[in-house]
């Protein structure tokens, strides 16, 4: 699976204006498939709706947080080839490690520009040996 701009994107995110900030930038970096989930557990039924290329999740969520999520998507077989960026107000060295533990294809700290975010997009998609 290549990284193209049409791809499914998944933002889960529980503050509804960080969710159009997000999604705003998706678009602005020429990703126009985005919806927004907002929290984990949403966030799992509507992959179960719809198949999603890349889920972009908050760390900290209610009920479900995104290393949840993280953690639910690897554990299901069904989401193997769906990449995951983890994303975080204040990123803290313990939960980049965590989350790349729990198999994160890439971590972003926030406030991000679209650039950084295609920056970051692009990277998860080289770890498989995909090219963007």
């Amino acid at each position: 699976m290549s990284m193209r701009q049409a791809m499914p994107i998944l933002v889960a995110e529980d503050s509804e204006a960080a969710a159009l900030i997000v999604r705003k930038l998706l678009w602005r970096a020429g990703f126009k498939n985005v919806d927004t989930a907002p929290d984990g557990l949403a966030a799992l039924v509507k992959m179960s709706e719809k198949k999603y290329d890349l889920v972009i999740a908050d760390w900290e969520m209610e009920p479900m947080s995104g290393y949840e999520l993280l953690k639910q998507i690897r554990g299901d077989a069904q989401f193997a080839a769906t990449r995951v960026i983890i994303m975080a107000a204040e990123p803290k060295a313990e939960q980049v490690v965590a989350a790349k533990k729990a198999g994160a294809n890439n971590y972003i700290g926030k406030p991000f520009t679209a650039e950084a975010l295609k920056t970051k997009i692009a990277a998860a998609f080289l770890e498989f040996g995909h090219s963007a």
